[in-house]
């Protein structure tokens, strides 16, 4: 959308060249997004989807709190104990305590990790209970079809890694925000913007 954002503004540039920026700016800009440390909720939702990369299967999981915000993700090509542990190890490091609760649907690979790692939080196995992290998945999806599917595990990774933090920020909860507090957190989120692309406000 952006080659098309630049053209309203008369600036012609090709998609190749917002590809290549993104390459460039975008792991940096997601970088200092993360380094705000933006208190995140202690209600993990953990769940995995599966992603065909070259005509092979992969795992994509994901783990979002209870406000929809993307904690981590990770593309693996096992959905056992191991992939779950990895996937716990990377959460509890980068988020530096362990989650309250535990909300997975029923794959047993979840509580097998979980006795393995010694967490000692609550578990809770449903598939119904899972929806906040299934429903994160549809960005994913509407980003593979658009380009024409991932071409590789480490593309797959390296797009999300840059993606879900910019999400993040601009992650605004619309269905539960009158007008008004919707056009404030609206102008807060270009203003954190702004400061972590180092970019200028228009006045």
């Amino acid at each position: 959308m952006v080659e098309e954002m630049l053209a309203l503004r008369g600036i012609t540039v090709s998609h190749e060249t917002v590809r290549q920026w993104g390459l460039k700016f975008g792991r940096a800009i997601a970088t200092r997004i993360r380094q705000r440390r933006l208190a995140r909720g202690d209600k993990w939702h953990l769940d995995e989807v599966v992603l065909s990369i070259a005509g092979k299967k992969h795992y994509l999981w994901r783990a979002v709190d209870q406000d929809g915000f993307v904690l981590d993700v990770l593309v693996q090509s096992r959905r056992d104990k191991r992939a779950a542990k990895r996937l716990l190890r990377k959460l509890l490091k980068k988020q530096g305590r362990a989650p309250r609760v535990l909300i997975t649907d029923k794959l047993k690979s979840y509580a097998a990790a979980k006795k393995d790692l010694k967490l000692r939080c609550e578990h809770r196995q449903h598939k119904g209970l899972n929806n906040r992290a299934e429903n994160s998945h549809q960005p994913t999806r509407r980003r593979e079809r658009q380009m024409k599917r991932f071409k590789s595990p480490r593309q797959v990774q390296r797009f999300l890694s840059i993606h879900d933090p910019i999400n993040n920020l601009l992650h605004l909860h619309r269905d539960h925000l009158t007008a008004s507090e919707y056009r404030a957190a609206r102008v807060q989120a270009f203003q954190d913007w702004a400061d972590v692309a180092g970019a200028r406000l228009a006045a």
